[in-house]
């Protein structure tokens, strides 16, 4: 499990689900380890197991070790499906396609879509690292949706100004990009600066 956490330490919930990309959720849970002001409650889904096993080459068991808590992702009377249980948002990383329709439609249909729907009747920044190319109009629909609904759709586009040299440093800066939505520090990539000899 996670780091032996402050008194007071705030919740965060992250959901992993079968979509393509599951190194941004592990890279997530590994950095909220190290930060014993955050607990980390994680929902794995039964499609991301398989995902984990074909695209980041380990299995349900070890990223589940990373969390602090860990629910059963059929389980609909866990403590995150309930707007009482205080957190301060939730993340989906990476967000399937299936599981955004789902969310920007308030269907419950699984504890991800569940606590994504309490998250935002609560008012609570719920942040979906959406990962499909291309797009189809149902989809475009769904981010227009979900956005509406408070939702920040963070899609993980990489980025170069900060020059990467590994795919680690892409996968870096877009979970850097995740920690800033909820101001959680971290140093995980070098922000822009204006260019020696710009105009102020």
């Amino acid at each position: 499990m996670g780091a032996v956490h402050e008194p007071g330490a705030r919740r965060l919930v992250v959901a992993i689900t079968g979509a393509s990309g599951p190194q941004f959720g592990i890279r997530l849970l590994q950095v909220l380890a190290d930060d014993r002001s955050v607990e980390a409650h994680l929902i794995l889904s039964d499609a991301a197991q398989r995902t984990l096993e074909l695209e980041a080459g380990t299995t349900g068991a070890a990223v589940r070790e990373l969390a602090d808590v860990v629910y059963d992702p059929g389980d609909y009377a866990a403590s995150v499906s309930s707007g009482s249980f205080r957190t301060m948002g939730m993340v989906v990383a990476p967000c399937s396609m299936s599981t955004l329709g789902a969310i920007a439609n308030g269907v419950s249909t699984s504890l991800v879509a569940r606590t994504a729907d309490v998250t935002l009747k609560e008012r609570r920044p719920l942040v979906l690292l959406t990962r499909e190319t291309p797009l189809n109009l149902i989809h475009l629909r769904n981010m227009v949706a979900v956005t509406e609904a408070g939702a920040t759709v963070l899609p993980p586009a990489p980025a170069f100004y900060h020059d990467p040299e590994t795919i680690e440093d892409l996968i870096d800066q877009t979970v850097g990009k995740v920690l800033d939505q909820f101001l959680i520090d971290h140093e995980l990539f070098t922000r822009w600066r204006s260019p020696k000899g710009s105009k102020p």
